[in-house]
């Protein structure tokens, strides 16, 4: 977590080594990724950005480019799209998984968060050690997030799940919360843990909850 600008994207990308560091190691399990090659590093990981790409393809390719190289068979395509709440809106078109998605060819089209929820069926089709997502929910109402968040952590079992979010209640759901500023971390810790301390995060979190309750009262 931290505010705009805190190096959060930076850090994804450096984890993706879009390019290195200037100074300092990245290193993964005790490993500086730069002794990886990047077909190695890159293969092990799946990055979600806040943006999702919209292929304009069928709602079967959109899933499977996810993991281009083994050639998903519809099972577990359909197994993605249950995990991701992406079997919903699929469900409402007449040719479900053969639809073609965007207008622009005639074909069906989908609102943002449903397009977010496609985009994370193709993350999790990859079965990757390593998972990337840059503010997965942004594009949910709360509904949807809370039924997202229900059931990711048992997706991620056993996988390490890096999240970049502005929503305290997607960074409740985490081991571990780092709070970033000017490209440092600057605190760590459980929910509770933060909370107690009484820094950054602690500070945001208070601001936040008397900004709902005094929404709430006007309402």
């Amino acid at each position: 977590m931290g505010e705009n600008g805190a190096g959060k994207t930076t850090l994804i990308r450096l984890l993706c080594r879009f390019y290195d560091p200037e100074g300092g190691h990245v290193m993964i399990d005790g490993q500086d990724i730069r002794k990886l090659s990047t077909e190695s590093l890159r293969r092990q990981t799946t990055v979600l950005f806040q943006e999702p790409v919209r292929y304009l393809d069928t709602v079967f390719n959109n899933i499977a480019f996810g993991d281009i190289d083994s050639k998903p068979d519809p099972a577990r395509i359909e197994t993605a799209a249950r995990a991701a709440g992406a079997d919903a809106p699929i469900s409402r078109f007449p040719d479900t998984y053969s639809a073609v998605l965007v207008k622009w060819f005639g074909g069906a089209e989908l609102s943002g968060g449903e397009w977010q929820r496609l985009a994370l069926a193709r993350a999790f089709l990859r079965q990757a050690r390593l998972i990337i997502l840059d503010e997965p929910t942004s594009s949910m109402d709360s509904w949807a997030e809370a039924d997202w968040l229900a059931r990711f952590r048992q997706l991620v079992a056993c996988r390490t799940a890096l999240i970049i979010t502005h929503r305290f209640t997607t960074a409740m759901q985490a081991d571990i919360i780092h709070v970033m500023d000017r490209g440092r971390v600057i605190e760590s810790g459980s929910h509770e843990e933060l909370l107690a301390a009484g820094g950054r995060y602690a500070l945001s979190w208070t601001q936040q909850m008397r900004g709902s309750v005094s929404r709430a009262k006007s309402e």
